[in-house]
């Protein structure tokens, strides 16, 4: 059975906090719907309906469009150990480029990350649990570090370059503004 909430509630913060993994749901109205897969610590509650993820150089960039055109946001959160959950949070999110004054405002909150490229700020409009019990349990072995050592490698010239060939357009044709 689901359950809902205008905000935060501390035990879905604490449930936030011990999770290594959430997905990131946007779309525009003409768009396809992109689900990704984000972690490397990269999220912070920063209040009862608002929350920062920093988001990495990554072969796309749908993320970045789709908000630049129409906000909504589902960020959802599923626990793979005992107690089962699900967590959504839904929400209208904006998005902060390495370039904009913002940046230096937020950045300092996360781990600094070779390749980090944007942070999405989601101002939550709903918090939605649900049982999650057909979940099913998996452990976490260790977060792995080829995305670090590549955007490294790179270094800040060559992840600008990547960014211009391969992340200034979502996949239907919409510019990201990086």
């Amino acid at each position: 059975m689901s359950r809902r909430f205008e905000a935060l509630m501390a035990g879905h913060k604490a449930f936030i906090a011990r999770q290594k993994i959430f997905f990131v749901g946007t779309a525009t109205a003409d768009s396809r719907v992109n689900i990704s897969p984000k972690g490397m610590d990269s999220l912070r509650v920063l209040g009862d309906n608002r929350v920062l993820w920093l988001n990495m150089t990554g072969s796309g960039n749908e993320t970045a469009a789709h908000v630049q055109q129409q906000p909504r946001m589902t960020v959802m959160f599923c626990a793979f150990d005992d107690p089962p959950m699900i967590l959504r949070l839904y929400g209208a999110a904006r998005v902060i480029h390495k370039g904009d004054v913002e940046w230096q405002d937020w950045f300092p909150l996360f781990k600094p990350l070779p390749g980090a490229r944007q942070i999405f700020d989601m101002s939550i409009d709903l918090v939605q649990t649900s049982c999650g019990l057909g979940v099913p349990r998996y452990s976490h072995e260790e977060d792995r570090q080829q995305l670090n050592d590549w955007a490294a490698q790179r270094g800040d010239d060559g992840l600008r370059q990547y960014w211009k060939e391969k992340n200034r357009f979502s996949i239907d044709h919409i510019p990201t503004n990086i």
